[in-house]
């Protein structure tokens, strides 16, 4: 199932510290140069659906997206003459297994890729050019757009969504009932925010309003920036080079924070979660709302009574951290027509309604956001439909920046929220150097 994927899913797999990718990335690109728009053998129809021949291809993927990797790879199999090898590799080994096999030019035929670590495989010319045959499929501008973007290079698209995770609100009816809250009305703005968690947590018995990772610098970046997002500022100037993490509206997220650990409206642990043990914390029905990975839905008890919300700004609005993995053809694949087969099927309207949205995943595409499997659970079309508000930032150096607990955006975070926020320009001044580096 791919809501198994909810720990281990995106936020999770950002807190992990990120390996530099290794200097081997310097593959000479050439082979790729005329793979993305060959037709040969396949007819007028390759460079839209592909050539299935019966060609084996040799496919990678993290430990972290298994679930749904095998879901996909499971039905391609089943009907198609192609066929698949799928390698599932462990998500903290990734990055150093996908550099040294660069560096041999040993790469698969297709390889996916956290989506906030596609800038450097796309710059170092690991994946095979695929617009020509992106921009063929009739529902192109309606694929996760954000996806998209960060597998953009030099006005070249190299990849297409693989899975994704999103950043919502979750929030428990039942303390809501209790508290004297609306249940059917989550918050709509910051302020909101604060005010139903303040209340739920006033219920006390070991009730909290809320909770975070406050020692773990990717839930920060998956939770907290969708709430900058929302306002409709950046955090990161458009190549990825500078920080905007002291605006106005990223510190009035930081004094929100900052009021529930003053006030002790978070549930015990949050200043030392590192994330590992992040996402159990709501399942156990003591916290009134919280940001989480939409994938950790499908994990949640049954008995839980909770609502699922987009993540608000101060004043409003709407945003997520559109995260998960994207796959592309590796430069070295001698059988592109046969890997974009596969692609294009995996983005189609079968395989995204009846093996993703089946599985309880977000699909992939914006018009089918509400299908036969998401309109049993209204929750789902609210995180699918979101895919359209969200966000993906673009940074070549995001892992040692913001994945790093040695990085200057952890100190950034905890000097805002358990300290007194006064630094907090001068600690982005820090995430940019890191960033410019």
């Amino acid at each position: 199932m791919g809501s198994t994927a909810g720990p281990a899913g995106t936020a999770h797999r950002l807190v992990t510290g990120a390996i530099a990718l290794l200097a081997a990335t310097t593959l000479v690109t050439a082979c790729g140069s005329g793979d993305g728009g060959s037709d040969d053998g396949g007819g007028g129809g390759t460079s839209a659906g592909g050539v299935d021949d019966g060609a084996t291809l040799t496919m990678w993927t993290r430990a972290a997206t298994r679930p749904q990797s095998e879901a996909l790879v499971e039905a391609y199999n089943a009907a198609h003459k192609n066929k698949i090898e799928l390698t599932v590799v462990p998500t903290d080994d990734y990055q150093a297994k996908v550099g040294a096999a660069a560096g041999s030019k040993d790469l698969p035929d297709l390889f996916a890729s956290d989506v906030v670590f596609v800038p450097n495989y796309t710059s170092s010319g690991l994946f095979t050019d695929l617009t020509e045959r992106l921009d063929a499929l009739p529902f192109a501008d309606k694929l996760a757009q954000s996806h998209i973007k960060a597998g953009t290079y030099e006005d070249k698209k190299y990849v297409v969504p693989h899975t994704l995770d999103l950043s919502v609100l979750f929030f428990n009816k039942d303390l809501y009932k209790k508290a004297g809250l609306d249940p059917e009305k989550p918050p709509a703005t910051l302020a909101e925010w604060d005010r139903q968690a303040r209340a739920v947590d006033a219920l006390g018995g070991g009730v909290n309003g809320t909770f975070f990772g406050g020692n773990c610098g990717g839930c920060g970046v998956f939770t907290w920036w969708p709430s900058v997002w929302a306002a409709g500022d950046d955090v990161l100037n458009e190549d990825g080079t500078g920080a905007q993490l002291a605006s106005a509206t990223a510190k009035k997220v930081y004094d929100t924070y900052r009021g529930w650990v003053k006030d002790d409206i978070v549930a015990p642990g949050a200043r030392d979660e590192t994330g590992v043990t992040w996402t159990g914390v709501f399942p156990k029905g003591k916290v009134g709302v919280m940001p989480m990975p939409s994938t950790t839905l499908g994990l949640m008890p049954k008995g839980l009574d909770l609502g699922v919300a987009p993540i608000p700004g101060p004043d409003g609005g709407k945003s997520t951290f559109v995260g998960g993995d994207a796959i592309g053809i590796s430069a070295t694949s001698d059988k592109a027509d046969q890997a974009w087969n596969f692609l294009a099927w995996s983005v189609g309207d079968k395989a995204q309604v009846d093996v993703v949205a089946a599985h309880k995943d977000v699909v992939a595409r914006t018009d089918l956001a509400s299908n036969k499997h998401s309109e049993a659970d209204p929750r789902l079309v609210t995180i699918n439909e979101l895919v359209a508000e969200g966000r993906t930032p673009y940074a070549m150096k995001f892992g040692q920046t913001f994945n790093d607990p040695n990085g200057p955006w952890l100190t950034l975070m905890r000097d805002a929220v358990f300290g007194d926020g006064a630094s907090v320009d001068e600690n982005n001044d820090a995430v940019t150097a890191s960033l410019a580096d």
